[in-house]
């Protein structure tokens, strides 16, 4: 697959179908072949559904992102600004809440689309600091992670499901608007 001219724009309300499909779909993708089929469906159904996504939408301080291609969404992101654990340095952060690519997308310059886009919607923001957590095992995205200038800043646990997980949290410290846009 050869990269393609990947456009970034803002969800909206309209969006909350693609949004539960996509979500559902990127992450069985991501997390399927390591999880239970019983943990994945619980965590899904508790996740994704068009109704969740709606409310999702209309949290303030929320905004999702999504990625597409020729009009046809291959990923996405979704941030919230508000209170971060201790461990995030800042007084005004911003996470990342999730962030996913449609598998065959990988690799193709998605990700790092989204990610210019959070960036800059965080420095638009005046947010001095992103944060993500990321799943310990996911080793190909806290590469990713760590090459867009993140770093390990802490841990927390996750629930899929019944099983209980441990996730790194990982922070960056946001610089100027015109050197933020830059670095592409």
């Amino acid at each position: 697959m050869e990269s393609a001219d990947i456009s970034i724009r803002k969800a909206t309300a309209d969006d909350a179908a693609v949004l539960a499909e996509l979500g559902a779909r990127t992450f069985r993708e991501t997390f399927g072949p390591d999880n239970t089929q019983a943990d994945m469906d619980a965590y899904l159904a508790g996740a994704f559904s068009e109704a969740i996504q709606s409310r999702e939408l209309a949290e303030p301080g929320t905004i999702f992102l999504i990625a597409a291609v020729e009009g046809a969404p291959v990923g996405y992101a979704k941030l919230r600004l508000g209170a971060a654990p201790p461990c995030i340095a800042g007084t005004s952060p911003i996470e990342i809440v999730r962030f996913y690519s449609d598998r065959p997308w990988i690799g193709h310059g998605v990700g790092s689309a989204l990610m210019h886009a959070c960036l800059s919607h965080a420095v638009t923001r005046h947010c001095d600091v992103v944060w993500l957590d990321v799943w310990e095992r996911n080793d190909h995205a806290i590469g990713f992670y760590e090459r867009k200038g993140f770093s390990v800043v802490g841990e927390q646990e996750f629930v899929l499901g019944t099983d209980v997980q441990h996730d790194l949290l990982m922070a960056r410290r946001l610089q100027a608007a015109s050197e933020e846009t830059s670095n592409r």
